[in-house]
């Protein structure tokens, strides 16, 4: 998403949340790739969500491993933080404020998705809707709101494609919701096994570092 909306000419600053994660290992690889792309700035934001728990990813609830894709198609998983995206947009909106900018880039997928209700276009129309309400800029005319999402409607096969078409060091990058202690990738979650697919559908190797005895990265 960051290298898409580079190409397109925007200059970027970039913001990472420290929400109460069972992990770091994604804010390192934010911390990796913001500096690899050169953003204006990236910001660490502290939220500390575990105060209302509700998600496997914020307790010490068991994420859910070697799920087939009928059952990921099923219901929405225990791994959904509640009102997660609605939180971290209102976080850039304000950000997006104060550095005179209307344009937001988040990247959320509607098609390869374990089911969060805060990925579908219909949230991002709304959401965008409000912050036009919201913002003295945009009522005041001046500065719009524009809520994009360039990854919405792609697979994570047609997503891995378009970033290696845009130079995309995706041994930068991290998508494992609970990785080993030394940061290596499960391999069984879904959004391991999501992500797997989709390197697979491009007939390459996932470069990122996997714990042994998860499913071969290949």
């Amino acid at each position: 998403m960051l290298a898409i909306a580079q190409e397109e000419g925007f200059a970027c600053h970039a913001m990472s949340f420290r929400y109460g994660q069972r992990h770091e290992a994604e804010l390192a690889a934010a911390r990796r790739v913001a500096e690899r792309a050169g953003v204006a700035r990236h910001v660490v934001v502290d939220i500390d969500l575990r105060v209302f728990g509700g998600s496997a990813l914020t307790g010490e609830g068991a994420v859910p491993k070697g799920r087939g894709a009928e059952e990921m198609a099923e219901g929405i998983p225990i791994t959904y933080v509640p009102a997660r995206n609605t939180i971290f947009l209102s976080f850039a909106l304000a950000w997006a404020e104060t550095l005179e900018c209307g344009d937001i880039f988040i990247g959320v997928n509607a098609v390869d998705y374990s089911g969060y209700p805060d990925c579908r276009p219909e949230y991002i129309a709304a959401f965008e809707k409000m912050a036009n309400l919201a913002t003295k800029g945009a009522v005041e005319g001046r500065l719009p709101v524009k809520i994009h999402t360039p990854l919405i409607h792609w697979t994570k096969g047609q997503i891995i494609a378009k970033g290696l078409e845009v130079g995309v060091d995706y041994g930068l990058t991290f998508s494992c919701y609970d990785p080993s202690e030394d940061g290596a990738a499960c391999g069984q979650c879904d959004a391991c096994q999501l992500r797997l697919r989709g390197f697979a559908e491009n007939g390459i190797q996932d470069p990122a570092p996997y714990s042994q005895g998860s499913s071969s990265p290949g």
